[in-house]
Protein backbone atom coordinates (compact mmCIF):
# COMPACT_ATOMS: atom_id res chain seq x y z
CA UNK A 1 0.00 0.00 0.00
CA UNK A 2 1.24 3.52 -0.72
CA UNK A 3 1.47 6.08 2.04
CA UNK A 4 -1.79 8.08 2.38
CA UNK A 5 -0.17 11.37 1.40
CA UNK A 6 3.12 12.77 0.19
CA UNK A 7 4.02 14.09 3.65
CA UNK A 8 4.32 10.50 4.84
CA UNK A 9 6.86 9.47 2.19
CA UNK A 10 9.93 7.85 3.69
CA UNK A 11 12.67 10.44 3.91
CA UNK A 12 15.61 10.04 1.54
CA UNK A 13 18.79 8.59 2.91
CA UNK A 14 21.93 10.65 3.42
CA UNK A 15 23.66 10.92 0.06
CA UNK A 16 27.44 10.95 0.04
CA UNK A 17 30.41 10.46 -2.21
CA UNK A 18 33.65 9.10 -0.76
CA UNK A 19 36.17 11.81 -1.53
CA UNK A 20 39.48 13.42 -0.65
CA UNK A 21 42.82 13.87 -2.38
CA UNK A 22 45.93 16.01 -2.76
CA UNK A 23 45.49 18.55 0.03
CA UNK A 24 43.00 19.95 2.51
CA UNK A 25 42.39 22.97 0.25
CA UNK A 26 41.75 20.84 -2.86
CA UNK A 27 39.45 18.50 -0.94
CA UNK A 28 37.56 21.40 0.61
CA UNK A 29 36.87 22.78 -2.87
CA UNK A 30 35.63 19.35 -3.98
CA UNK A 31 33.35 18.98 -0.94
CA UNK A 32 31.84 22.41 -1.47
CA UNK A 33 31.15 21.68 -5.13
CA UNK A 34 29.53 18.35 -4.27
CA UNK A 35 27.34 19.95 -1.61
CA UNK A 36 26.04 22.51 -4.11
CA UNK A 37 25.00 19.59 -6.35
CA UNK A 38 22.69 18.17 -3.69
CA UNK A 39 25.00 15.89 -1.72
CA UNK A 40 23.66 15.82 1.85
CA UNK A 41 26.64 14.50 3.83
CA UNK A 42 30.40 14.23 3.64
CA UNK A 43 32.47 11.05 3.54
CA UNK A 44 36.14 11.82 4.00
CA UNK A 45 38.85 9.65 2.51
CA UNK A 46 42.23 10.05 4.24
CA UNK A 47 45.55 9.18 2.67
CA UNK A 48 47.51 6.17 3.90
CA UNK A 49 50.04 8.13 6.01
CA UNK A 50 47.19 9.76 7.95
CA UNK A 51 45.48 6.39 8.40
CA UNK A 52 48.62 4.75 9.76
CA UNK A 53 49.86 7.61 11.93
CA UNK A 54 52.65 9.22 9.90
CA UNK A 55 53.22 12.83 8.90
CA UNK A 56 53.89 13.70 5.24
CA UNK A 57 57.63 13.98 5.86
CA UNK A 58 57.86 10.57 7.54
CA UNK A 59 60.05 8.04 5.78
CA UNK A 60 57.18 5.53 5.48
CA UNK A 61 54.91 8.20 3.95
CA UNK A 62 56.99 8.56 0.78
CA UNK A 63 55.01 8.11 -2.40
CA UNK A 64 51.65 7.95 -0.61
CA UNK A 65 50.87 11.54 0.39
CA UNK A 66 47.50 12.66 -0.95
CA UNK A 67 47.10 9.63 -3.22
CA UNK A 68 44.04 7.75 -1.96
CA UNK A 69 42.69 10.50 0.27
CA UNK A 70 43.39 13.84 1.87
CA UNK A 71 46.49 14.24 4.08
CA UNK A 72 45.53 15.58 7.52
CA UNK A 73 48.35 16.12 10.01
CA UNK A 74 47.16 18.75 12.48
CA UNK A 75 44.38 21.12 13.47
CA UNK A 76 45.38 23.60 10.76
CA UNK A 77 44.60 21.03 8.08
CA UNK A 78 41.14 20.41 9.55
CA UNK A 79 40.48 24.16 9.64
CA UNK A 80 41.25 24.29 5.93
CA UNK A 81 39.29 21.12 5.19
CA UNK A 82 36.09 22.57 6.69
CA UNK A 83 36.53 26.18 5.68
CA UNK A 84 33.11 27.52 4.72
CA UNK A 85 31.34 24.27 5.66
CA UNK A 86 28.91 24.51 8.62
CA UNK A 87 30.05 21.66 10.85
CA UNK A 88 27.05 21.94 13.15
CA UNK A 89 24.72 21.25 10.21
CA UNK A 90 26.87 18.65 8.44
CA UNK A 91 26.82 14.89 8.86
CA UNK A 92 30.46 13.89 8.41
CA UNK A 93 31.73 10.34 8.00
CA UNK A 94 35.46 9.80 8.47
CA UNK A 95 37.07 6.62 7.17
CA UNK A 96 39.73 6.42 9.84
CA UNK A 97 40.62 3.63 12.25
CA UNK A 98 43.98 3.33 14.01
CA UNK A 99 44.25 7.11 14.44
CA UNK A 100 40.49 7.70 14.79
CA UNK A 101 40.76 9.14 18.30
CA UNK A 102 43.12 11.87 17.18
CA UNK A 103 41.19 12.73 14.02
CA UNK A 104 38.06 13.08 16.17
CA UNK A 105 40.00 15.28 18.58
CA UNK A 106 41.07 17.50 15.66
CA UNK A 107 37.50 17.60 14.32
CA UNK A 108 36.04 18.56 17.72
CA UNK A 109 38.69 21.24 18.20
CA UNK A 110 37.76 22.94 14.92
CA UNK A 111 34.03 22.50 15.62
CA UNK A 112 34.60 24.27 18.95
CA UNK A 113 36.32 27.12 17.08
CA UNK A 114 33.36 27.41 14.68
CA UNK A 115 30.98 27.55 17.66
CA UNK A 116 32.96 30.25 19.45
CA UNK A 117 33.10 32.33 16.27
CA UNK A 118 29.31 32.06 16.03
CA UNK A 119 28.85 33.03 19.69
CA UNK A 120 27.74 29.55 20.76
CA UNK A 121 29.05 27.61 23.74
CA UNK A 122 31.18 24.70 22.44
CA UNK A 123 29.36 22.24 24.73
CA UNK A 124 26.05 23.30 23.19
CA UNK A 125 27.43 23.00 19.66
CA UNK A 126 28.91 19.56 20.34
CA UNK A 127 25.47 18.29 21.29
CA UNK A 128 24.40 18.98 17.69
CA UNK A 129 27.38 17.47 15.88
CA UNK A 130 26.50 14.39 13.86
CA UNK A 131 28.71 12.02 11.99
CA UNK A 132 30.77 8.88 12.25
CA UNK A 133 34.33 7.75 12.86
CA UNK A 134 34.85 4.34 11.28
CA UNK A 135 37.07 3.18 14.15
CA UNK A 136 36.72 -0.57 13.54
CA UNK A 137 40.19 -1.97 14.09
CA UNK A 138 39.20 -5.66 13.90
CA UNK A 139 38.58 -5.50 10.16
CA UNK A 140 41.92 -3.69 9.73
CA UNK A 141 43.70 -6.79 11.02
CA UNK A 142 41.62 -8.94 8.67
CA UNK A 143 41.41 -6.96 5.45
CA UNK A 144 42.58 -3.37 4.97
CA UNK A 145 45.82 -3.50 6.95
CA UNK A 146 45.97 0.11 8.23
CA UNK A 147 46.40 -1.04 11.82
CA UNK A 148 49.06 0.37 14.14
CA UNK A 149 48.63 -0.88 17.70
CA UNK A 150 47.96 -4.40 19.05
CA UNK A 151 44.32 -5.48 19.57
CA UNK A 152 44.21 -4.78 23.33
CA UNK A 153 45.33 -1.13 23.19
CA UNK A 154 43.28 -0.59 20.03
CA UNK A 155 40.15 -1.80 21.81
CA UNK A 156 41.00 0.53 24.69
CA UNK A 157 41.11 3.54 22.29
CA UNK A 158 37.72 2.56 20.86
CA UNK A 159 36.26 2.12 24.35
CA UNK A 160 37.51 5.53 25.45
CA UNK A 161 36.06 7.20 22.37
CA UNK A 162 32.67 5.60 22.88
CA UNK A 163 32.52 6.54 26.57
CA UNK A 164 33.56 10.12 25.77
CA UNK A 165 31.22 10.72 22.84
CA UNK A 166 28.14 9.23 24.51
CA UNK A 167 28.62 11.79 27.29
CA UNK A 168 29.91 14.79 25.30
CA UNK A 169 28.88 14.36 21.63
CA UNK A 170 25.63 12.38 21.91
CA UNK A 171 24.68 12.41 18.20
CA UNK A 172 28.06 11.12 17.07
CA UNK A 173 28.58 7.51 16.00
CA UNK A 174 31.96 6.67 17.56
CA UNK A 175 32.30 3.40 15.64
CA UNK A 176 31.10 2.05 12.32
CA UNK A 177 31.44 -1.73 12.54
CA UNK A 178 32.59 -2.53 9.01
CA UNK A 179 31.41 -5.67 7.33
CA UNK A 180 32.10 -3.85 4.05
CA UNK A 181 35.79 -4.70 4.04
CA UNK A 182 35.14 -8.25 5.20
CA UNK A 183 33.14 -8.95 2.05
CA UNK A 184 35.93 -7.48 -0.07
CA UNK A 185 38.39 -9.77 1.73
CA UNK A 186 36.33 -12.82 0.79
CA UNK A 187 33.58 -13.13 3.40
CA UNK A 188 30.39 -14.94 2.50
CA UNK A 189 27.13 -13.28 3.63
CA UNK A 190 27.06 -15.56 6.70
CA UNK A 191 30.67 -14.70 7.60
CA UNK A 192 30.08 -11.00 6.98
CA UNK A 193 27.14 -10.91 9.39
CA UNK A 194 28.81 -13.13 12.00
CA UNK A 195 32.22 -11.45 12.04
CA UNK A 196 30.68 -7.96 12.22
CA UNK A 197 28.37 -8.98 15.06
CA UNK A 198 31.28 -10.48 16.99
CA UNK A 199 33.23 -7.26 16.56
CA UNK A 200 30.29 -5.29 17.95
CA UNK A 201 29.95 -7.72 20.86
CA UNK A 202 33.66 -7.34 21.70
CA UNK A 203 33.33 -3.55 21.66
CA UNK A 204 30.15 -3.48 23.75
CA UNK A 205 31.59 -5.93 26.27
CA UNK A 206 34.72 -3.77 26.58
CA UNK A 207 32.69 -0.59 27.16
CA UNK A 208 30.46 -2.32 29.70
CA UNK A 209 33.40 -3.85 31.55
CA UNK A 210 35.41 -0.59 31.59
CA UNK A 211 33.00 0.95 34.09
CA UNK A 212 33.10 4.27 32.22
CA UNK A 213 29.38 4.20 31.39
CA UNK A 214 26.72 3.74 34.11
CA UNK A 215 24.51 0.67 33.53
CA UNK A 216 21.42 2.84 33.15
CA UNK A 217 23.12 4.68 30.23
CA UNK A 218 24.23 1.56 28.37
CA UNK A 219 21.26 1.75 26.04
CA UNK A 220 22.70 5.07 24.83
CA UNK A 221 25.92 3.26 23.92
CA UNK A 222 24.04 0.62 21.92
CA UNK A 223 22.05 3.34 20.17
CA UNK A 224 25.26 4.96 18.85
CA UNK A 225 26.79 1.80 17.39
CA UNK A 226 26.47 1.95 13.63
CA UNK A 227 27.50 -0.40 10.84
CA UNK A 228 29.11 0.09 7.44
CA UNK A 229 27.91 -2.57 5.06
CA UNK A 230 28.84 -3.82 1.60
CA UNK A 231 26.28 -4.57 -1.07
CA UNK A 232 27.30 -6.84 -3.91
CA UNK A 233 25.61 -7.43 -7.24
CA UNK A 234 23.57 -10.46 -6.02
CA UNK A 235 21.00 -7.97 -4.84
CA UNK A 236 18.30 -10.37 -3.58
CA UNK A 237 20.85 -12.12 -1.36
CA UNK A 238 22.22 -8.76 -0.25
CA UNK A 239 18.74 -7.49 0.62
CA UNK A 240 18.12 -10.60 2.71
CA UNK A 241 21.51 -10.19 4.38
CA UNK A 242 20.54 -6.71 5.56
CA UNK A 243 17.25 -7.97 6.98
CA UNK A 244 19.15 -10.76 8.79
CA UNK A 245 21.61 -8.18 10.15
CA UNK A 246 18.76 -6.12 11.59
CA UNK A 247 16.96 -9.03 13.18
CA UNK A 248 20.12 -10.45 14.77
CA UNK A 249 21.19 -7.05 16.11
CA UNK A 250 17.80 -6.55 17.72
CA UNK A 251 18.00 -9.97 19.37
CA UNK A 252 21.61 -9.65 20.57
CA UNK A 253 21.19 -6.18 22.09
CA UNK A 254 17.94 -7.23 23.78
CA UNK A 255 19.08 -10.60 25.12
CA UNK A 256 22.80 -10.07 25.81
CA UNK A 257 22.70 -6.46 27.02
CA UNK A 258 19.13 -6.09 28.26
CA UNK A 259 18.30 -3.04 26.16
CA UNK A 260 14.54 -2.60 26.41
CA UNK A 261 13.98 0.35 24.08
CA UNK A 262 13.39 -0.87 20.49
CA UNK A 263 14.67 2.46 19.13
CA UNK A 264 18.02 1.93 20.83
CA UNK A 265 18.20 -1.58 19.36
CA UNK A 266 17.60 -0.37 15.80
CA UNK A 267 20.17 -1.60 13.28
CA UNK A 268 21.66 1.62 11.97
CA UNK A 269 23.82 1.32 8.91
CA UNK A 270 25.33 3.12 5.98
CA UNK A 271 26.54 1.49 2.82
CA UNK A 272 29.15 1.75 0.12
CA UNK A 273 28.40 -0.66 -2.68
CA UNK A 274 31.01 -3.15 -3.75
CA UNK A 275 33.99 -1.28 -5.18
CA UNK A 276 36.13 -4.41 -5.45
CA UNK A 277 33.58 -5.94 -7.81
CA UNK A 278 34.05 -3.12 -10.31
CA UNK A 279 36.06 -4.11 -13.37
CA UNK A 280 38.76 -2.40 -15.36
CA UNK A 281 37.61 -4.37 -18.38
CA UNK A 282 34.58 -2.67 -19.97
CA UNK A 283 34.29 -0.23 -17.02
CA UNK A 284 31.06 1.22 -18.43
CA UNK A 285 29.33 -1.94 -17.13
CA UNK A 286 30.12 -0.76 -13.61
CA UNK A 287 27.29 1.76 -13.84
CA UNK A 288 24.76 -1.07 -13.93
CA UNK A 289 26.52 -2.98 -11.17
CA UNK A 290 26.42 0.08 -8.92
CA UNK A 291 22.71 0.61 -9.63
CA UNK A 292 21.79 -3.00 -8.81
CA UNK A 293 23.86 -2.88 -5.65
CA UNK A 294 22.17 0.36 -4.57
CA UNK A 295 18.74 -1.24 -5.02
CA UNK A 296 19.68 -3.98 -2.55
CA UNK A 297 19.97 -1.46 0.27
CA UNK A 298 17.14 0.90 -0.68
CA UNK A 299 14.21 -1.17 -2.03
CA UNK A 300 13.20 -2.78 1.27
CA UNK A 301 11.91 -0.12 3.68
CA UNK A 302 12.42 -2.43 6.66
CA UNK A 303 16.13 -2.74 5.86
CA UNK A 304 16.85 0.54 4.10
CA UNK A 305 20.22 2.20 4.58
CA UNK A 306 20.12 5.64 6.14
CA UNK A 307 23.31 6.72 4.36
CA UNK A 308 24.56 5.66 0.94
CA UNK A 309 27.80 6.46 -0.85
CA UNK A 310 28.39 5.10 -4.30
CA UNK A 311 31.69 4.57 -6.06
CA UNK A 312 32.17 6.00 -9.52
CA UNK A 313 32.11 3.87 -12.65
CA UNK A 314 35.87 4.31 -13.20
CA UNK A 315 37.27 3.58 -9.74
CA UNK A 316 38.83 0.35 -11.00
CA UNK A 317 40.97 2.60 -13.22
CA UNK A 318 42.02 5.26 -10.71
CA UNK A 319 40.69 8.29 -8.83
CA UNK A 320 37.29 9.47 -10.14
CA UNK A 321 36.95 13.00 -11.44
CA UNK A 322 34.37 15.44 -10.02
CA UNK A 323 32.07 14.68 -12.96
CA UNK A 324 32.25 10.94 -12.25
CA UNK A 325 31.27 11.52 -8.63
CA UNK A 326 28.42 13.74 -9.79
CA UNK A 327 27.14 10.90 -12.00
CA UNK A 328 27.03 8.55 -9.00
CA UNK A 329 25.25 11.19 -6.91
CA UNK A 330 22.67 11.71 -9.65
CA UNK A 331 21.96 7.96 -9.63
CA UNK A 332 20.89 8.22 -5.99
CA UNK A 333 18.86 11.36 -6.63
CA UNK A 334 16.95 9.86 -9.58
CA UNK A 335 15.94 6.87 -7.44
CA UNK A 336 14.99 8.95 -4.40
CA UNK A 337 13.21 11.84 -6.11
CA UNK A 338 11.99 10.65 -9.53
CA UNK A 339 10.87 7.11 -8.72
CA UNK A 340 8.00 6.24 -6.38
CA UNK A 341 10.14 3.97 -4.17
CA UNK A 342 9.79 6.08 -1.02
CA UNK A 343 5.98 6.25 -1.30
CA UNK A 344 5.42 2.63 -0.23
CA UNK A 345 5.77 0.46 2.82
CA UNK A 346 8.10 -2.54 2.71
CA UNK A 347 7.76 -4.25 -0.66
CA UNK A 348 9.09 -7.57 0.64
CA UNK A 349 7.09 -8.00 3.84
CA UNK A 350 5.61 -11.49 3.89
CA UNK A 351 7.62 -12.76 0.93
CA UNK A 352 8.29 -16.49 1.52
CA UNK A 353 11.41 -16.31 -0.66
CA UNK A 354 12.87 -13.45 1.36
CA UNK A 355 11.85 -14.93 4.71
CA UNK A 356 13.49 -18.27 3.88
CA UNK A 357 16.74 -16.66 2.75
CA UNK A 358 16.83 -14.38 5.80
CA UNK A 359 16.33 -17.39 8.08
CA UNK A 360 19.14 -19.26 6.31
CA UNK A 361 21.61 -16.39 6.74
CA UNK A 362 20.59 -15.82 10.36
CA UNK A 363 20.97 -19.48 11.25
CA UNK A 364 24.40 -19.76 9.69
CA UNK A 365 25.55 -16.50 11.25
CA UNK A 366 24.30 -17.51 14.71
CA UNK A 367 26.33 -20.73 14.53
CA UNK A 368 29.45 -18.82 13.46
CA UNK A 369 28.95 -16.20 16.18
CA UNK A 370 28.84 -18.91 18.83
CA UNK A 371 31.95 -20.55 17.39
CA UNK A 372 33.86 -17.26 17.65
CA UNK A 373 32.56 -16.55 21.16
CA UNK A 374 33.70 -20.03 22.20
CA UNK A 375 37.20 -19.06 20.98
CA UNK A 376 37.11 -16.05 23.30
CA UNK A 377 35.53 -13.44 21.02
CA UNK A 378 36.62 -11.40 18.01
CA UNK A 379 39.94 -10.21 19.45
CA UNK A 380 41.01 -13.73 20.43
CA UNK A 381 39.90 -15.03 17.03
CA UNK A 382 42.08 -12.37 15.36
CA UNK A 383 45.09 -13.23 17.51
CA UNK A 384 44.69 -16.96 16.87
CA UNK A 385 44.44 -16.40 13.12
CA UNK A 386 41.03 -18.09 12.89
CA UNK A 387 39.18 -15.16 11.30
CA UNK A 388 41.92 -14.41 8.79
CA UNK A 389 42.20 -18.07 7.80
CA UNK A 390 38.44 -18.28 7.25
CA UNK A 391 38.49 -15.21 5.01
CA UNK A 392 41.47 -16.50 3.02
CA UNK A 393 39.63 -19.77 2.35
CA UNK A 394 36.45 -17.99 1.27
CA UNK A 395 38.37 -15.62 -1.00
CA UNK A 396 40.21 -18.53 -2.62
CA UNK A 397 36.88 -20.22 -3.36
CA UNK A 398 35.46 -17.00 -4.81
CA UNK A 399 38.48 -16.62 -7.09
CA UNK A 400 38.24 -20.25 -8.17
CA UNK A 401 34.62 -19.80 -9.19
CA UNK A 402 35.44 -16.64 -11.12
CA UNK A 403 38.51 -18.01 -12.86
CA UNK A 404 36.66 -21.19 -13.86
CA UNK A 405 33.80 -19.16 -15.29
CA UNK A 406 31.36 -20.67 -12.79
CA UNK A 407 30.64 -17.13 -11.59
CA UNK A 408 30.10 -14.92 -14.63
CA UNK A 409 31.58 -11.42 -14.67
CA UNK A 410 30.38 -9.66 -17.81
CA UNK A 411 33.22 -8.21 -19.81
CA UNK A 412 35.85 -9.98 -17.74
CA UNK A 413 35.37 -13.72 -18.14
CA UNK A 414 32.41 -13.70 -20.55
CA UNK A 415 31.15 -11.39 -23.29
CA UNK A 416 34.62 -9.89 -23.54
CA UNK A 417 34.27 -8.51 -27.08
CA UNK A 418 34.03 -4.72 -26.85
CA UNK A 419 33.91 -1.50 -28.81
CA UNK A 420 36.38 1.26 -27.84
CA UNK A 421 35.18 3.14 -24.76
CA UNK A 422 34.66 6.87 -25.49
CA UNK A 423 34.45 7.63 -21.76
CA UNK A 424 38.19 6.96 -21.31
CA UNK A 425 39.46 8.44 -24.55
CA UNK A 426 40.03 11.98 -23.29
CA UNK A 427 43.35 13.61 -22.55
CA UNK A 428 43.05 12.70 -18.84
CA UNK A 429 42.49 9.02 -19.59
CA UNK A 430 39.16 9.11 -17.80
CA UNK A 431 40.60 9.42 -14.29
CA UNK A 432 42.03 12.00 -11.93
CA UNK A 433 45.78 11.90 -11.29
CA UNK A 434 47.54 13.44 -8.30
CA UNK A 435 50.42 15.76 -9.14
CA UNK A 436 53.70 14.44 -7.65
CA UNK A 437 54.35 17.99 -6.40
CA UNK A 438 51.54 17.45 -3.84
CA UNK A 439 53.89 15.46 -1.61
CA UNK A 440 56.65 18.10 -1.72
CA UNK A 441 54.12 20.79 -0.84
CA UNK A 442 52.78 18.75 2.08
CA UNK A 443 56.30 18.16 3.43
CA UNK A 444 57.11 21.87 3.27
CA UNK A 445 53.80 22.72 4.93
CA UNK A 446 54.24 20.33 7.87
CA UNK A 447 57.70 21.70 8.54
CA UNK A 448 56.36 25.27 8.54
CA UNK A 449 53.62 24.15 10.94
CA UNK A 450 56.09 22.67 13.40
CA UNK A 451 58.32 25.73 13.33
CA UNK A 452 55.40 28.00 14.17
CA UNK A 453 54.15 26.14 17.26
CA UNK A 454 54.82 26.63 20.94
CA UNK A 455 57.36 23.81 21.29
CA UNK A 456 57.11 23.70 25.08
CA UNK A 457 53.34 23.36 24.96
CA UNK A 458 53.65 20.54 22.43
CA UNK A 459 56.19 18.71 24.58
CA UNK A 460 53.96 19.06 27.65
CA UNK A 461 50.90 17.77 25.79
CA UNK A 462 52.78 14.76 24.45
CA UNK A 463 54.18 14.01 27.89
CA UNK A 464 50.66 14.10 29.32
CA UNK A 465 49.49 11.73 26.58
CA UNK A 466 52.38 9.36 27.29
CA UNK A 467 51.66 9.36 31.03
CA UNK A 468 47.92 8.83 30.56
CA UNK A 469 48.47 5.96 28.13
CA UNK A 470 50.32 4.09 30.88
CA UNK A 471 47.21 4.27 33.10
CA UNK A 472 43.54 3.39 32.66
CA UNK A 473 42.54 7.03 32.12
CA UNK A 474 40.32 7.95 29.18
CA UNK A 475 42.64 9.23 26.42
CA UNK A 476 40.19 11.58 24.70
CA UNK A 477 40.81 14.59 26.99
CA UNK A 478 44.60 14.43 26.59
CA UNK A 479 44.19 13.92 22.85
CA UNK A 480 42.04 17.05 22.67
CA UNK A 481 44.74 18.93 24.57
CA UNK A 482 47.27 17.72 21.98
CA UNK A 483 45.06 18.89 19.13
CA UNK A 484 44.71 22.40 20.57
CA UNK A 485 48.46 23.02 20.78
CA UNK A 486 49.18 21.70 17.30
CA UNK A 487 50.47 18.17 17.87
CA UNK A 488 50.59 16.26 14.57
CA UNK A 489 49.06 12.90 13.78
CA UNK A 490 52.53 11.38 13.48
CA UNK A 491 53.59 12.72 16.89
CA UNK A 492 50.38 11.52 18.58
CA UNK A 493 50.69 8.05 17.05
CA UNK A 494 54.43 7.96 17.77
CA UNK A 495 53.88 8.40 21.50
CA UNK A 496 51.28 5.62 21.56
CA UNK A 497 53.59 3.38 19.53
CA UNK A 498 56.16 3.83 22.32
CA UNK A 499 53.65 2.82 25.00
CA UNK A 500 51.48 0.25 23.20
CA UNK A 501 53.90 -1.20 20.66
CA UNK A 502 52.87 -2.16 17.13
CA UNK A 503 50.79 -5.09 15.93
CA UNK A 504 52.46 -7.97 14.13
CA UNK A 505 49.90 -10.33 12.57
CA UNK A 506 50.15 -14.10 12.90
CA UNK A 507 51.20 -16.05 9.84
CA UNK A 508 48.24 -17.57 8.01
CA UNK A 509 48.98 -20.58 5.83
Amino acid sequence: MPFPNDAERDRPWLMRTYAGHSSAAESNALYRRNLTKGQTGLSIAFDLPTQTGYDPDGELARGEVGKVGVPVSHVGDVRELFDGIPMDAMNTSMTINATAMYLLALYLTVADEHAIAAGVEPSVARAQLSGTTQNDIIKEYLSRGTYVFPPGPSLRLITDMIAYTVAEVPKWNPINVCSYHLQEAGATPVQEVAFAMCTAISVLDAVRDSGQVPPEKFGDVVARISFFVNAGVRFIEELCKLRAFGELWDEITRDRYGVGDPKQRRFRYGVQVNSLGLTEAQPENNVYRILLEMLAVTMSKGARARAVQLPAWNEALGLPRAWDQQWSLRMQQVLAYESDLLEYEDLFAGSPVVEAKVAQIKSGAAEEIQRILDLGGAVAAVESGYLKSALVSSLAERRRRMESGQDVVVGLNRFTESEPNPLVSGADGGILTVDPAVEDAAIAAIRRWRSGRDAAAVDDALAALRDAAKTDANLMPVSLACAKVGVTVGEWAGVLREVFGEYRPPTVI
